[in-house]
């Protein structure tokens, strides 16, 4: 009879955080979609590079709204359970209530799980590859993105400038600015121009102009009755570098290990060249560590079925449980901003998450223990 009810807890707890998370990641997927618009109308990539690009940051914001969807579900499916008198039901069975509270506490290892193999394994690969999808793309929608007499900046160190234009791709009169380095740049003037494209890229056919190369030494103009400027040598303006979050945990977990324990030189890992060793540590604070606070959370959730013997105590109760609890999500997201390069306090916001469980979970035996009433 105990495996029933504690399998109608779990179901209840997952239908509700699976419809919760499910609907909040949507959402704010649909809003990040929104922002990365420019993608294509600033950058010029395709909808298909777009799409692909945003669908890979649903495991990104599945996984940065898990912990606060859990604490969530489980006070909202305790907190109904007490108000419809159905939480009777466990302690009439003979239920104690450590054994409700230790039932919350393994099952949230089920969240923990999740959120490590999503943090450490499924989000900095989607993220990683989304990148990197987007740095291998085409500007697909170059031809749209051109408008007369206006400069066009799709590229970085480029600038376009048209007089007329047409949809066929014929050009009056163009003006081409190519930044080459700091010192020298590259000035292309034509009359006529083509917008042509082979083999997936596309290039500028150029008639009767000249092309002037300027350094901080000369000048040297050359003229020309046709070329061809090829554009698939330029980046865009989207950022295409990885980021730390993009990173392999793998390769952060070698750099630090050469940093703290072998003291090498971490830097010679290309993947962590000109990276201080703080944000690899809060990068991998954030993949592994926090996570760990679910369980933090569990207990704090399982304080419902604790009543206090003062009426005002009673009254706010509710209000003071979820509080905590969300301040516990708070304190989860902003304590990697603590971690530093100093290894006695690294190792103390690291074990937090540790320290206020076995607080809690004591404090929780002591109040469920009868001989213990008088706390």
């Amino acid at each position: 009879m105990n495996k029933l009810i504690y399998r109608k807890l779990s179901l209840d707890i997952l239908s509700f955080f699976l419809v919760s998370s499910l609907s909040i990641t949507l959402i704010v997927w649909v809003i990040q979609a929104v922002n990365f618009l420019d993608i294509v109308a600033e950058d010029g990539h395709s909808l298909k590079v777009y799409f692909s690009y945003t669908i890979l940051n649903l495991p990104r914001i599945f996984s940065r709204i898990l912990i606060f969807i859990f604490f969530i579900s489980v006070f909202y499916i305790i907190n109904k359970y007490e108000e419809n008198n159905e939480i009777l039901v466990f302690w009439t069975n003979g239920i104690k209530k450590i054994s409700f509270i230790n039932f919350l506490f393994k099952f949230s290892i089920l969240f923990v799980i999740l959120q490590l193999i999503l943090n450490i394994l499924v989000v900095p690969y989607t993220q990683n590859l989304g990148r990197t999808y987007l740095k291998n793309s085409n500007i697909d929608f170059l031809p749209n993105l051109i408008s007369e007499k206006k400069f066009i900046n799709v590229f970085k160190s480029l600038t376009i400038f048209i007089e007329k234009y047409n949809q066929n791709g014929n050009i009056e009169k163009i003006f081409i600015h190519e930044k080459i380095t700091d010192d020298s740049s590259k000035i292309i003037i034509a009359e006529n121009a083509k917008i042509i494209k082979l083999d997936e890229k596309y290039k500028i056919k150029l008639l009767n102009g000249g092309i002037t190369n300027i350094n901080d030494k000369n000048v040297f103009n050359i003229n020309f009755k046709e070329t061809e400027y090829d554009l698939s040598k330029f980046n865009t303006k989207t950022v295409t570098h990885q980021k730390i979050q993009e990173i392999n945990s793998l390769h952060l977990i070698n750099c630090l290990f050469d940093y703290y324990l072998n003291n090498k030189d971490y830097q010679k890992n290309i993947l962590c060249k000109n990276r201080k060793v703080k944000q690899i540590s809060q990068e991998m604070f954030k993949r592994v560590v926090v996570p760990f606070y679910i369980f933090v959370l569990a207990l704090v959730s399982s304080s419902l079925i604790l009543k206090p013997k003062k009426n005002l105590y009673l009254k706010y109760r509710r209000f003071i449980i979820f509080f905590v609890g969300f301040l516990i999500v708070i304190i989860s997201q902003i304590s990697f901003k603590f971690i530093s390069e100093s290894i006695n306090l690294d190792l103390f916001i690291t074990s937090f998450p540790i320290i206020l469980i076995i607080i809690y979970y004591l404090f929780l035996i002591l109040k469920t223990k009868p001989k213990f009433k008088i706390l």
